[in-house]
């Protein structure tokens, strides 16, 4: 070091330093051993630190201007920075710092800083990934002597999440099928919802299917399938009465099938599904087929969600549920089994039934419980929070994370 530079260090303070007079305007990549003024009055500056230090290397840095609150100051580097791998930010104004190298573990260690507010040296933010995802919400239970249930509300689509940020994520649970004595009717109870919230995104919300109505007499409004993602189905009716079936959601789900009343003969609808519409029992006839799913291939492959469950008869007609899960509606007397239950985590709807024992139970189906599931680029991690049940696989250059029941928050990485 020459001899006036040594004496005008001594005269300053600032030993070992040797400040650049000219205010850096542009991004620029910094010398071990020297300081500058980063005047970001036009535009933020990216200060990018020597690729190969040496323990006791420093660089000083300034805001010239005091504009670093408007127009950052990015503090990049191939080696860690206090210890982590993320670039760093002045972000405030007059903001300044001094940093020294280590070592590969601890990097360049801020040791001294002007004008912070709390953190010399703070992590930028993240920048937004596309992630694509599936929610679906719990299917409606079966109405005992009534319709099936209706799914559970089904979204697939994409958005944008940021790393660090916090989401929650609530898997629902289906609605369970009414259970009564042999000729003590009951609607099915409606599913729950499925969601993903954060403070960055739209709240993504699939409402739980609509429970099948029951066989009301005379036909009520009690007899009428519940609205929800999908719609229940209406209820067997007697003595003249028709019955309704739920309304859907739309983009969700479709309608619930009713009931009409003919010939001493009542049978229940089907419950909506995601694909469409159940159908309506017929007097006479048959019972009402629940409404077919929708498919997705978030997974990788391709698979089938959100049926509804098929509706009773007083006949000894069964009839299989909607594509996606939907459970089978019995007919009077007919041997049931759990497949009177909507599918697990597929929000199938549960299928009504008639005088049907299941299990040692007379009841109907429950409906099937929801799901969520998110698609990523692999190069991200995600990290689950107590309170979810989740399982993660690659698939291709994709991470695929699902969530089968429970409330819990997640973070990327």
């Amino acid at each position: 070091m020459a001899l006036t530079k040594l004496t005008t260090d001594l005269i300053d303070g600032s030993l070992g330093t040797d400040w650049q007079a000219t205010p850096k305007t542009a991004n620029f990549t910094a010398v071990a051993g020297e300081g500058y003024f980063v005047d970001t009055t036009s535009a933020a500056i990216t200060v990018t630190l020597p690729s190969s230090p040496s323990a006791g290397d420093d660089v000083s840095i300034v805001d010239y201007a005091g504009t670093a609150d408007t127009n950052n100051i990015t503090i990049a580097s191939s080696n860690n920075i206090n210890g982590s791998s993320d670039d760093r930010l002045i972000d405030y104004e007059r903001g300044g710092v001094s940093m020294v190298y280590v070592d590969a573990t601890q990097g360049w260690i801020a040791y001294n800083a002007a004008n912070e507010t709390a953190t010399a040296l703070v992590t930028p933010p993240q920048a937004p990934f596309s992630a694509d995802y599936l929610v679906v919400a719990g299917g409606g239970g079966g109405g005992r002597y009534g319709g099936g249930g209706g799914a559970g509300g089904f979204l697939n689509s994409s958005f944008q999440l940021t790393p660090a940020i916090s989401y929650t994520i609530t898997a629902g649970a289906g609605g369970a099928g009414h259970v009564g004595s042999a000729q003590a009717g009951g609607n099915g109870a409606s599913g729950s919802d499925s969601s993903i919230s954060g403070a960055d995104i739209t709240t993504v919300t699939s409402y739980g299917g609509g429970g099948g109505g029951n066989n009301s007499n005379p036909g009520t409004s009690a007899s009428n399938g519940a609205n929800g993602g999908s719609g229940g189905g209406g209820g067997r009716t007697n003595d003249g009465y028709n019955s309704s079936g739920g309304y859907g959601t739309a983009g969700q789900g479709n309608h619930g099938g009713g009931s009409s009343y003919q010939y001493s003969s009542h049978n229940g609808g089907g419950g909506g599904g995601a694909g469409a519409t159940g159908a309506s029992g017929v007097g006479g006839g048959s019972n009402g087929a629940g409404g077919a799913g929708a498919s997705s291939s978030i997974t990788g492959t391709a698979t089938t969600y959100a049926g509804g469950g098929a509706g009773s008869a007083l006949s000894s007609n069964t009839l299989p549920g909607g594509s996606g899960g939907g459970g089978t509606g019995y007919g009077y007397q007919a041997t049931a089994t759990t497949d009177a239950d909507g599918d697990t985590n597929t929000g199938g709807g549960g299928g009504g039934t008639s005088d049907n024992v299941i299990n040692g139970t007379a009841r109907a189906g429950n409906g099937g419980s929801g799901i969520v599931i998110l698609r990523y680029p692999n190069t991200y991690t995600v990290t689950i929070g107590a309170g979810l049940t989740s399982s993660t696989a690659t698939d291709g250059s994709d991470k695929v994370t699902t969530f089968t029941a429970g409330t819990g928050t997640i973070s990327f990485s």
